[in-house]
């Protein structure tokens, strides 16, 4: 019972992380459910979903056809309404009634690819993961598939944005703050996945001279194009005065800036178990007095964007920096004194002597009362109740 939520909400799902990473590419995304999903994912999940078009689709799965596992009708209505939408490809998503059915849904892509001739692939989703894993093998497969062939051709100074979806960063008008913090610095941007681009634009990708993850969303895809087209790529969301780090980074093909800004505190751990010695000469090192203890901030969200706004808090203010993860995917993007949590008892227990809190608003309720709290929504996290509230990631420090 430690994994459940009494309180809080949780993340947004693997499954709607893949309709949110493909809703602009012109493909078809069909969730194998009975219907209630899509419901689920156009009200809560997508902002995007009253103003702009895009083909995803719900099987609506009956309880008969699960338990005699009916994959043909599944199959012959998704061949139907791609001959009448001529989507550029299909993309197959599971939730967990098929997941435990086991249906084999590489085999159903197989079968759809040759019987209508349109690229189709399947996204290994159960509903029992978080957006990060779903969205992430959802441009996984966009890259192997339609970045074309290796040119040798590489534009300088130029960087795919990766891992960008409205679930870490809004609407498309906050991810232009992002590419305008980049140009500022002498960049340009070929390609952004997945917000703000159709899939012809990402013929190009392999001509960029380096990958910029801005979320661990887009580091599957980042590891994809590294191998096929030997591009590096670099960690790190550039957030106002931050992106100057950034843009050195990417310079130097730098995998993760943020770790740089934020060895100060390992530093003086390592001087405390030294005894306060210099590890390069050995002499002790003398702290001047303090004019007063700084607050520590809690910063709570997905790693990538937090790990680099506490970078850049550090960096500006000097004050001392947490962060708290509660996703899935965090393992080589975390620095050392931050943690993962799981679940919302852990994170109470991890809030109980937080000073300052920096979080979603519906982190709220299990923070303490003593502390100073900031609100930072984060759509994949409580939708779009915060939305009018919702700040510019590239605008914070």
């Amino acid at each position: 019972m430690r994994q459940s939520y009494r309180i809080i909400p949780i993340y947004t799902a693997d499954v709607s992380g893949v309709c949110s990473a493909l809703y602009e590419l012109g493909g078809m995304t069909v969730m194998h459910d009975p219907s209630g999903c899509n419901s689920t994912y156009n009200t809560h999940d997508e902002i995007r979903w009253y103003d702009q078009d895009s083909l995803i689709y719900i099987s609506g799965l009956t309880e008969i056809d699960a338990i005699m596992g009916n994959d043909e009708k599944f199959l012959d209505d998704i061949k139907g309404a791609a001959r009448e939408l001529h989507p550029k490809f299909i993309a197959l998503a599971g939730s967990p009634i098929p997941y435990m059915n086991g249906t084999d849904f590489p085999a159903l892509a197989q079968v759809l690819e040759e019987e209508t001739g349109i690229p189709a692939f399947a996204v290994p989703t159960n509903g029992m993961h978080d957006y990060v894993y779903g969205a992430g093998i959802a441009l996984e497969e966009i890259a192997k598939r339609f970045t074309g062939e290796k040119t040798g051709r590489i534009q300088a100074r130029t960087v795919n944005l990766l891992g960008v979806t409205p679930l870490d960063f809004g609407p498309v008008s906050h991810v232009e703050v992002l590419k305008e913090n980049l140009k500022a610095c002498g960049w340009k941007v070929l390609s952004t996945w997945a917000m703000g681009d159709e899939l012809d634009a990402f013929l190009q990708a392999g001509e960029a001279e380096v990958n910029l993850v801005v979320s661990s969303v887009g580091l599957r895809a980042a590891k994809v194009l590294e191998e096929k087209f030997g591009t590096p790529y670099v960690i790190g969301t550039p957030i106002g005065s931050y992106t100057e780090r950034i843009a050195k980074a990417l310079e130097k093909k730098e995998q993760m800036p943020y770790l740089k800004n934020r060895m100060q505190g390992e530093i003086e751990e390592i001087m405390e178990q030294k005894g306060n010695r210099n590890p390069a000469s050995g002499e002790e090192i003398k702290k001047p007095e303090a004019a007063g203890r700084q607050k520590k901030v809690t910063l709570i969200g997905e790693p990538v964007t937090m790990e680099s706004l506490a970078a850049g808090i550090e960096q500006k203010y000097g004050c001392p920096v947490e962060v708290l993860c509660p996703l899935e995917k965090t393992e080589g993007l975390l620095c050392r004194q931050d943690r993962w949590i799981c679940g919302e008892e852990e994170m109470e227990e991890a809030l109980k002597d937080a000073e300052i809190i920096v979080a979603d608003p519906l982190y709220q309720p299990i923070c303490p009362k003593h502390c100073m709290f900031y609100e930072l929504p984060h759509i994949a996290f409580s939708g779009r109740i915060y939305l009018k509230r919702l700040p510019v990631l590239g605008q914070l420090i």
